[in-house]
């Protein structure tokens, strides 16, 4: 008997159209129980454990300033995965380049004083400063050079991060002005759904809230991407408890 023919697999790209970030998150903890790909990690944090993951998603929020932090509703029993006191002090992280001995690098260090890290042919490593601050550049060229331009880009992510033990999850965070008011359209290559995105996207938003400022115009929209989005399995029965699907079975 002839074996039966195994069909063949494609990417599920999800595309999430959510209100504010707290709808935002929630629309993704419901969908990645629906959509997720199990496996365990061969390389990276968390080695050896098992993730739910999306093949690729796009997160469309409308009104990111709405609602910042995730709603846990009262006696849910599931820790919150962040807090606007935790979010206030991100953005003060990401406006600085202050780091510690033990980080190779910070989202802040990228955004407003980024540095090459080299190996010499000693094989000596060493920083080169770039001399510039990525995100006031930014603002100066909206605010002097006009708006119809698709040349502001914050890059975070560099070639030499290749070589990192951790490499940054988010790569870029790229701008738009349309309609008179900034956009923020954001990749991450890996991204962690409940002790990650809560806490990124509010300090992102309240970035772009400063700079929306800086600039003159309205404070618009967030369109966050991932090939890497996912939940940890020991988040898998809080998400479950969070979307009310209590006998959900994950594919092993």
């Amino acid at each position: 008997m002839e074996k039966e023919d195994k069909k063949e697999k494609f990417l599920t790209p999800v595309f999430i159209d959510a209100f504010d970030l707290d709808d935002a998150w929630y629309q993704c903890l419901d969908k990645i129980l629906d959509y997720g790909y199990v496996y365990k990690v061969e390389r990276g944090s968390y080695k050896g454990m098992r993730r739910l993951e999306f093949d690729y998603v796009v997160i469309r929020v409308r009104k990111p300033d709405h609602q910042i932090i995730p709603i846990i509703p009262e006696g849910c029993g599931i820790p919150a995965p962040t807090s606007m006191e935790y979010i206030q002090e991100y953005l003060n992280y990401l406006l600085t380049d202050q780091k510690t001995s033990s980080e190779d690098y910070t989202y802040g260090e990228r955004l407003v004083n980024p540095k090459i890290r080299i190996i010499d042919e000693n094989n000596v490593e060493r920083e080169i400063e770039c001399k510039i601050n990525p995100i006031q550049e930014v603002i100066r060229i909206y605010k002097t050079e006009g708006f119809e331009t698709n040349q502001c880009t914050l890059e975070i992510g560099m070639p030499t991060d290749i070589r990192l033990k951790d490499p940054p999850c988010c790569r870029l965070i790229d701008t738009r002005i349309r309609y008179g008011k900034l956009h923020f359209i954001i990749y991450f290559r890996s991204w962690d759904l409940w002790g990650g995105m809560p806490s990124n996207l509010g300090g992102m938003e309240l970035l772009k809230q400063y700079m929306a400022s800086e600039i003159g115009v309205e404070n618009g929209e967030i369109i966050a991407s991932s090939k890497g989005l996912h939940l940890y399995e020991y988040c898998w029965e809080w998400a479950k408890q969070r979307t009310r699907k209590y006998d959900l079975k994950i594919d092993e």
